[in-house]
């Protein structure tokens, strides 16, 4: 039986609706040789069917987890939350993670899968964690990915809690964030003060997850369960941004800019052809920043020259093999000898420029003060003050005035330290860092001279639009109007 016109919208109204558009400033004088654009992705509506989804927690149970004991505690809590908060069929499995790693629930390496029964047998088990032995972080995430490749249809996603750093002897941890990196996307938290910021802001970025710090423990729970949450409502099991160039260009970069800060990497699919895994995705929204080299040479001034095109390719639920989906993208290069046109940034681009230099000067500011140099820490955390002011980043100027008391205007970063910050303050803000404020719309830029004419050069004798060229594009000759 054919299905229906109005079926067939209905069919298309339930399927998950990518939107994929450019931001840039597409003049360039003659010589530049970047070009600087944000891809901006949203994803909307349901899926045709919620996709399978499988989950691994995996919970720090060293030594260190016993000082205090409200740590373990506070752990094993929300361990059961984010098992109460699984949706029926899903599957699961809790991990301890040491020197070495075990699967706590179920018994055996293999996901369970969640019904009442399991869910309570689970929690019966994380009842029973002790804390002893050490942190290798490469053993925890070996098992986890261990546990998820034999489901490569599925939404796949781990939460990782730990309360130190990683053991110098673990070898295995760079190796497994490259090999897991295809499997799951990851979620880590730290809690105490002794945990590396550097280091879950690096797994979190590679894992195509989120990192922060817990304040508190018992804040613990409602993120646990908030977390789970966020998983059990992912729609497309992977999205990965492609990016083919033409002649005149090649990839320099591409960075995810919101709603968190972190760097990709490529995959190579031909000379010409970059994919960069994105992990799963919700209906949500995402911006990236691209920047290209880009080659002038021999290229026609005053004209728009394609240099890149931008596809977007998903993994639908129940299948293993990416497609193509929605309209792809241009970038474009013009290049021109009118420096007005040419000089103006992207108010996209440069949003996501300012947010990079926050981000900097926050960390900046936590390793300052680590070392004891306060006047270093109040300079860099003043300046943060001032660009989270100035893009509107509300997110990291909670966590900023945790640390600083703000003199006068906020635009001004003039800052005085509190007195006695906890650590666990520094690292949250160190863990913020990466929080970005969504950018603004961007202005199309456009000539503001319609004059179509031609003035020619007095020296090479080439030809350029009268309205937007002061020199010559090729040998750099002022040109007379």
């Amino acid at each position: 039986m054919i299905p229906s016109d109005d079926h067939r919208d209905e069919q298309m109204a339930q399927s998950p609706g990518f939107h994929l558009s450019v931001s840039q400033n597409r003049y360039l004088s003659t010589d530049d040789d970047e070009m600087h654009a944000v891809i901006s992705v949203s994803v909307d509506g349901v899926p045709e069917a919620a996709p399978e989804v499988a989950e691994v927690i995996a919970i720090d149970c060293s030594g260190s987890m016993a000082h205090p004991p409200t740590k373990l505690t506070a752990a094993q809590r929300a361990t059961r939350a984010a098992i109460d908060a699984l949706r029926d069929g899903a599957l699961f499995a809790v991990v301890e993670g040491t020197h070495t790693s075990r699967v706590v629930y179920p018994a055996g390496p293999r996901l369970a899968v969640a019904n009442r029964e399991t869910r309570q047998a689970a929690k019966n088990a994380v009842a029973l964690l002790r804390a002893n032995g050490g942190t290798h972080m490469g053993e925890w995430l070996a098992l986890a990915r261990y546990l998820l490749e034999d489901h490569p249809t599925a939404v796949r996603h781990v939460i990782m809690l730990t309360d130190g750093q990683n053991s110098e002897t673990d070898r295995k941890l760079d190796e497994e964030l490259s090999r897991c990196a295809r499997v799951f996307t990851c979620d880590a938290r730290g809690i105490g003060a002794d945990w590396n910021d550097r280091e879950l802001l690096r797994i979190a970025a590679a894992l195509h997850g989120t990192a922060d710090a817990v304040r508190q423990p018992g804040d613990l729970v409602a993120d646990f369960e908030a977390m789970t949450k966020a998983a059990m409502d992912k729609i497309v099991p992977e999205v990965r941004v492609v990016v083919k160039t033409t002649t005149r260009a090649k990839v320099d970069f591409l960075r995810q800019t919101y709603p968190t800060e972190a760097d990709l990497v490529g995959d190579v699919l031909d000379a010409r052809t970059t994919a960069f895994a994105t992990g799963s995705w919700g209906a949500e929204t995402r911006e990236f920043h691209l920047r290209l080299a880009v080659d002038s040479t021999d290229a026609e001034a005053d004209t728009d020259i394609r240099v890149a095109r931008v596809d977007l390719e998903v993994r639908r639920p129940g299948t293993a093999e990416f497609a193509g989906t929605g309209a792809p993208a241009l970038v474009m290069a013009h290049w021109t000898a009118d420096l007005m046109l040419s000089s103006v940034l992207d108010s996209k681009v440069a949003h996501y420029t300012n947010q990079a230099v926050l981000g900097q000067a926050v960390l900046r500011g936590c390793e300052a003060h680590n070392a004891g140099d306060l006047v270093a820490a109040a300079t860099d955390w003043g300046r943060a003050v001032a660009l989270a002011a100035k893009l509107g980043n509300d997110k990291v100027m909670v966590r900023l005035l945790r640390l600083v008391e703000v003199v006068g205007d906020p635009a001004d970063g003039l800052v005085r330290l509190k007195p006695e910050l906890a650590a666990v303050d520094v690292l949250s803000a160190a863990m913020g860092s990466v929080v970005s404020s969504m950018s603004p719309r961007s202005a199309p830029v456009v000539p503001t001279v319609e004059d179509t004419s031609e003035v020619e050069c007095p020296n090479c004798h080439r030809r350029w639009r009268r309205a937007s060229a002061r020199f010559c594009g090729s040998c750099r000759t002022p040109l007379t109007t």
